[in-house]
């Protein structure tokens, strides 16, 4: 028992920064989406807040560490986008 639940925490260990990687990633492309004014202009004014404010929030969990919410948030706002 004590050897799978190293084992797990070892894979965790690993896998943290993967996910911490990816957030980065996605706000990159949120970003040069919205700089894309066929993009954003196919947007509402509700919906380009909207993905503003998810960014802001992605932005946020992934510097408090909480990578999954950061994701959510982040893949929510390209959904929007169409990105």
């Amino acid at each position: 028992m004590i050897k799978k639940l190293f084992a797990a925490m070892v894979l965790m260990a690993f896998m943290a920064p993967a996910w911490a990687g990816q957030c980065p990633m996605l706000m990159s492309e949120i970003d040069e989406a919205l700089e894309d004014d066929a993009k954003v202009s196919q947007l509402s004014e509700d919906e380009l807040a909207r993905v503003r404010e998810l960014r802001e929030q992605g932005e946020q969990y992934h510097n408090d560490g909480d990578h999954a919410q950061s994701e959510e948030a982040l893949n929510e706002a390209k959904e929007i986008l169409g990105v």
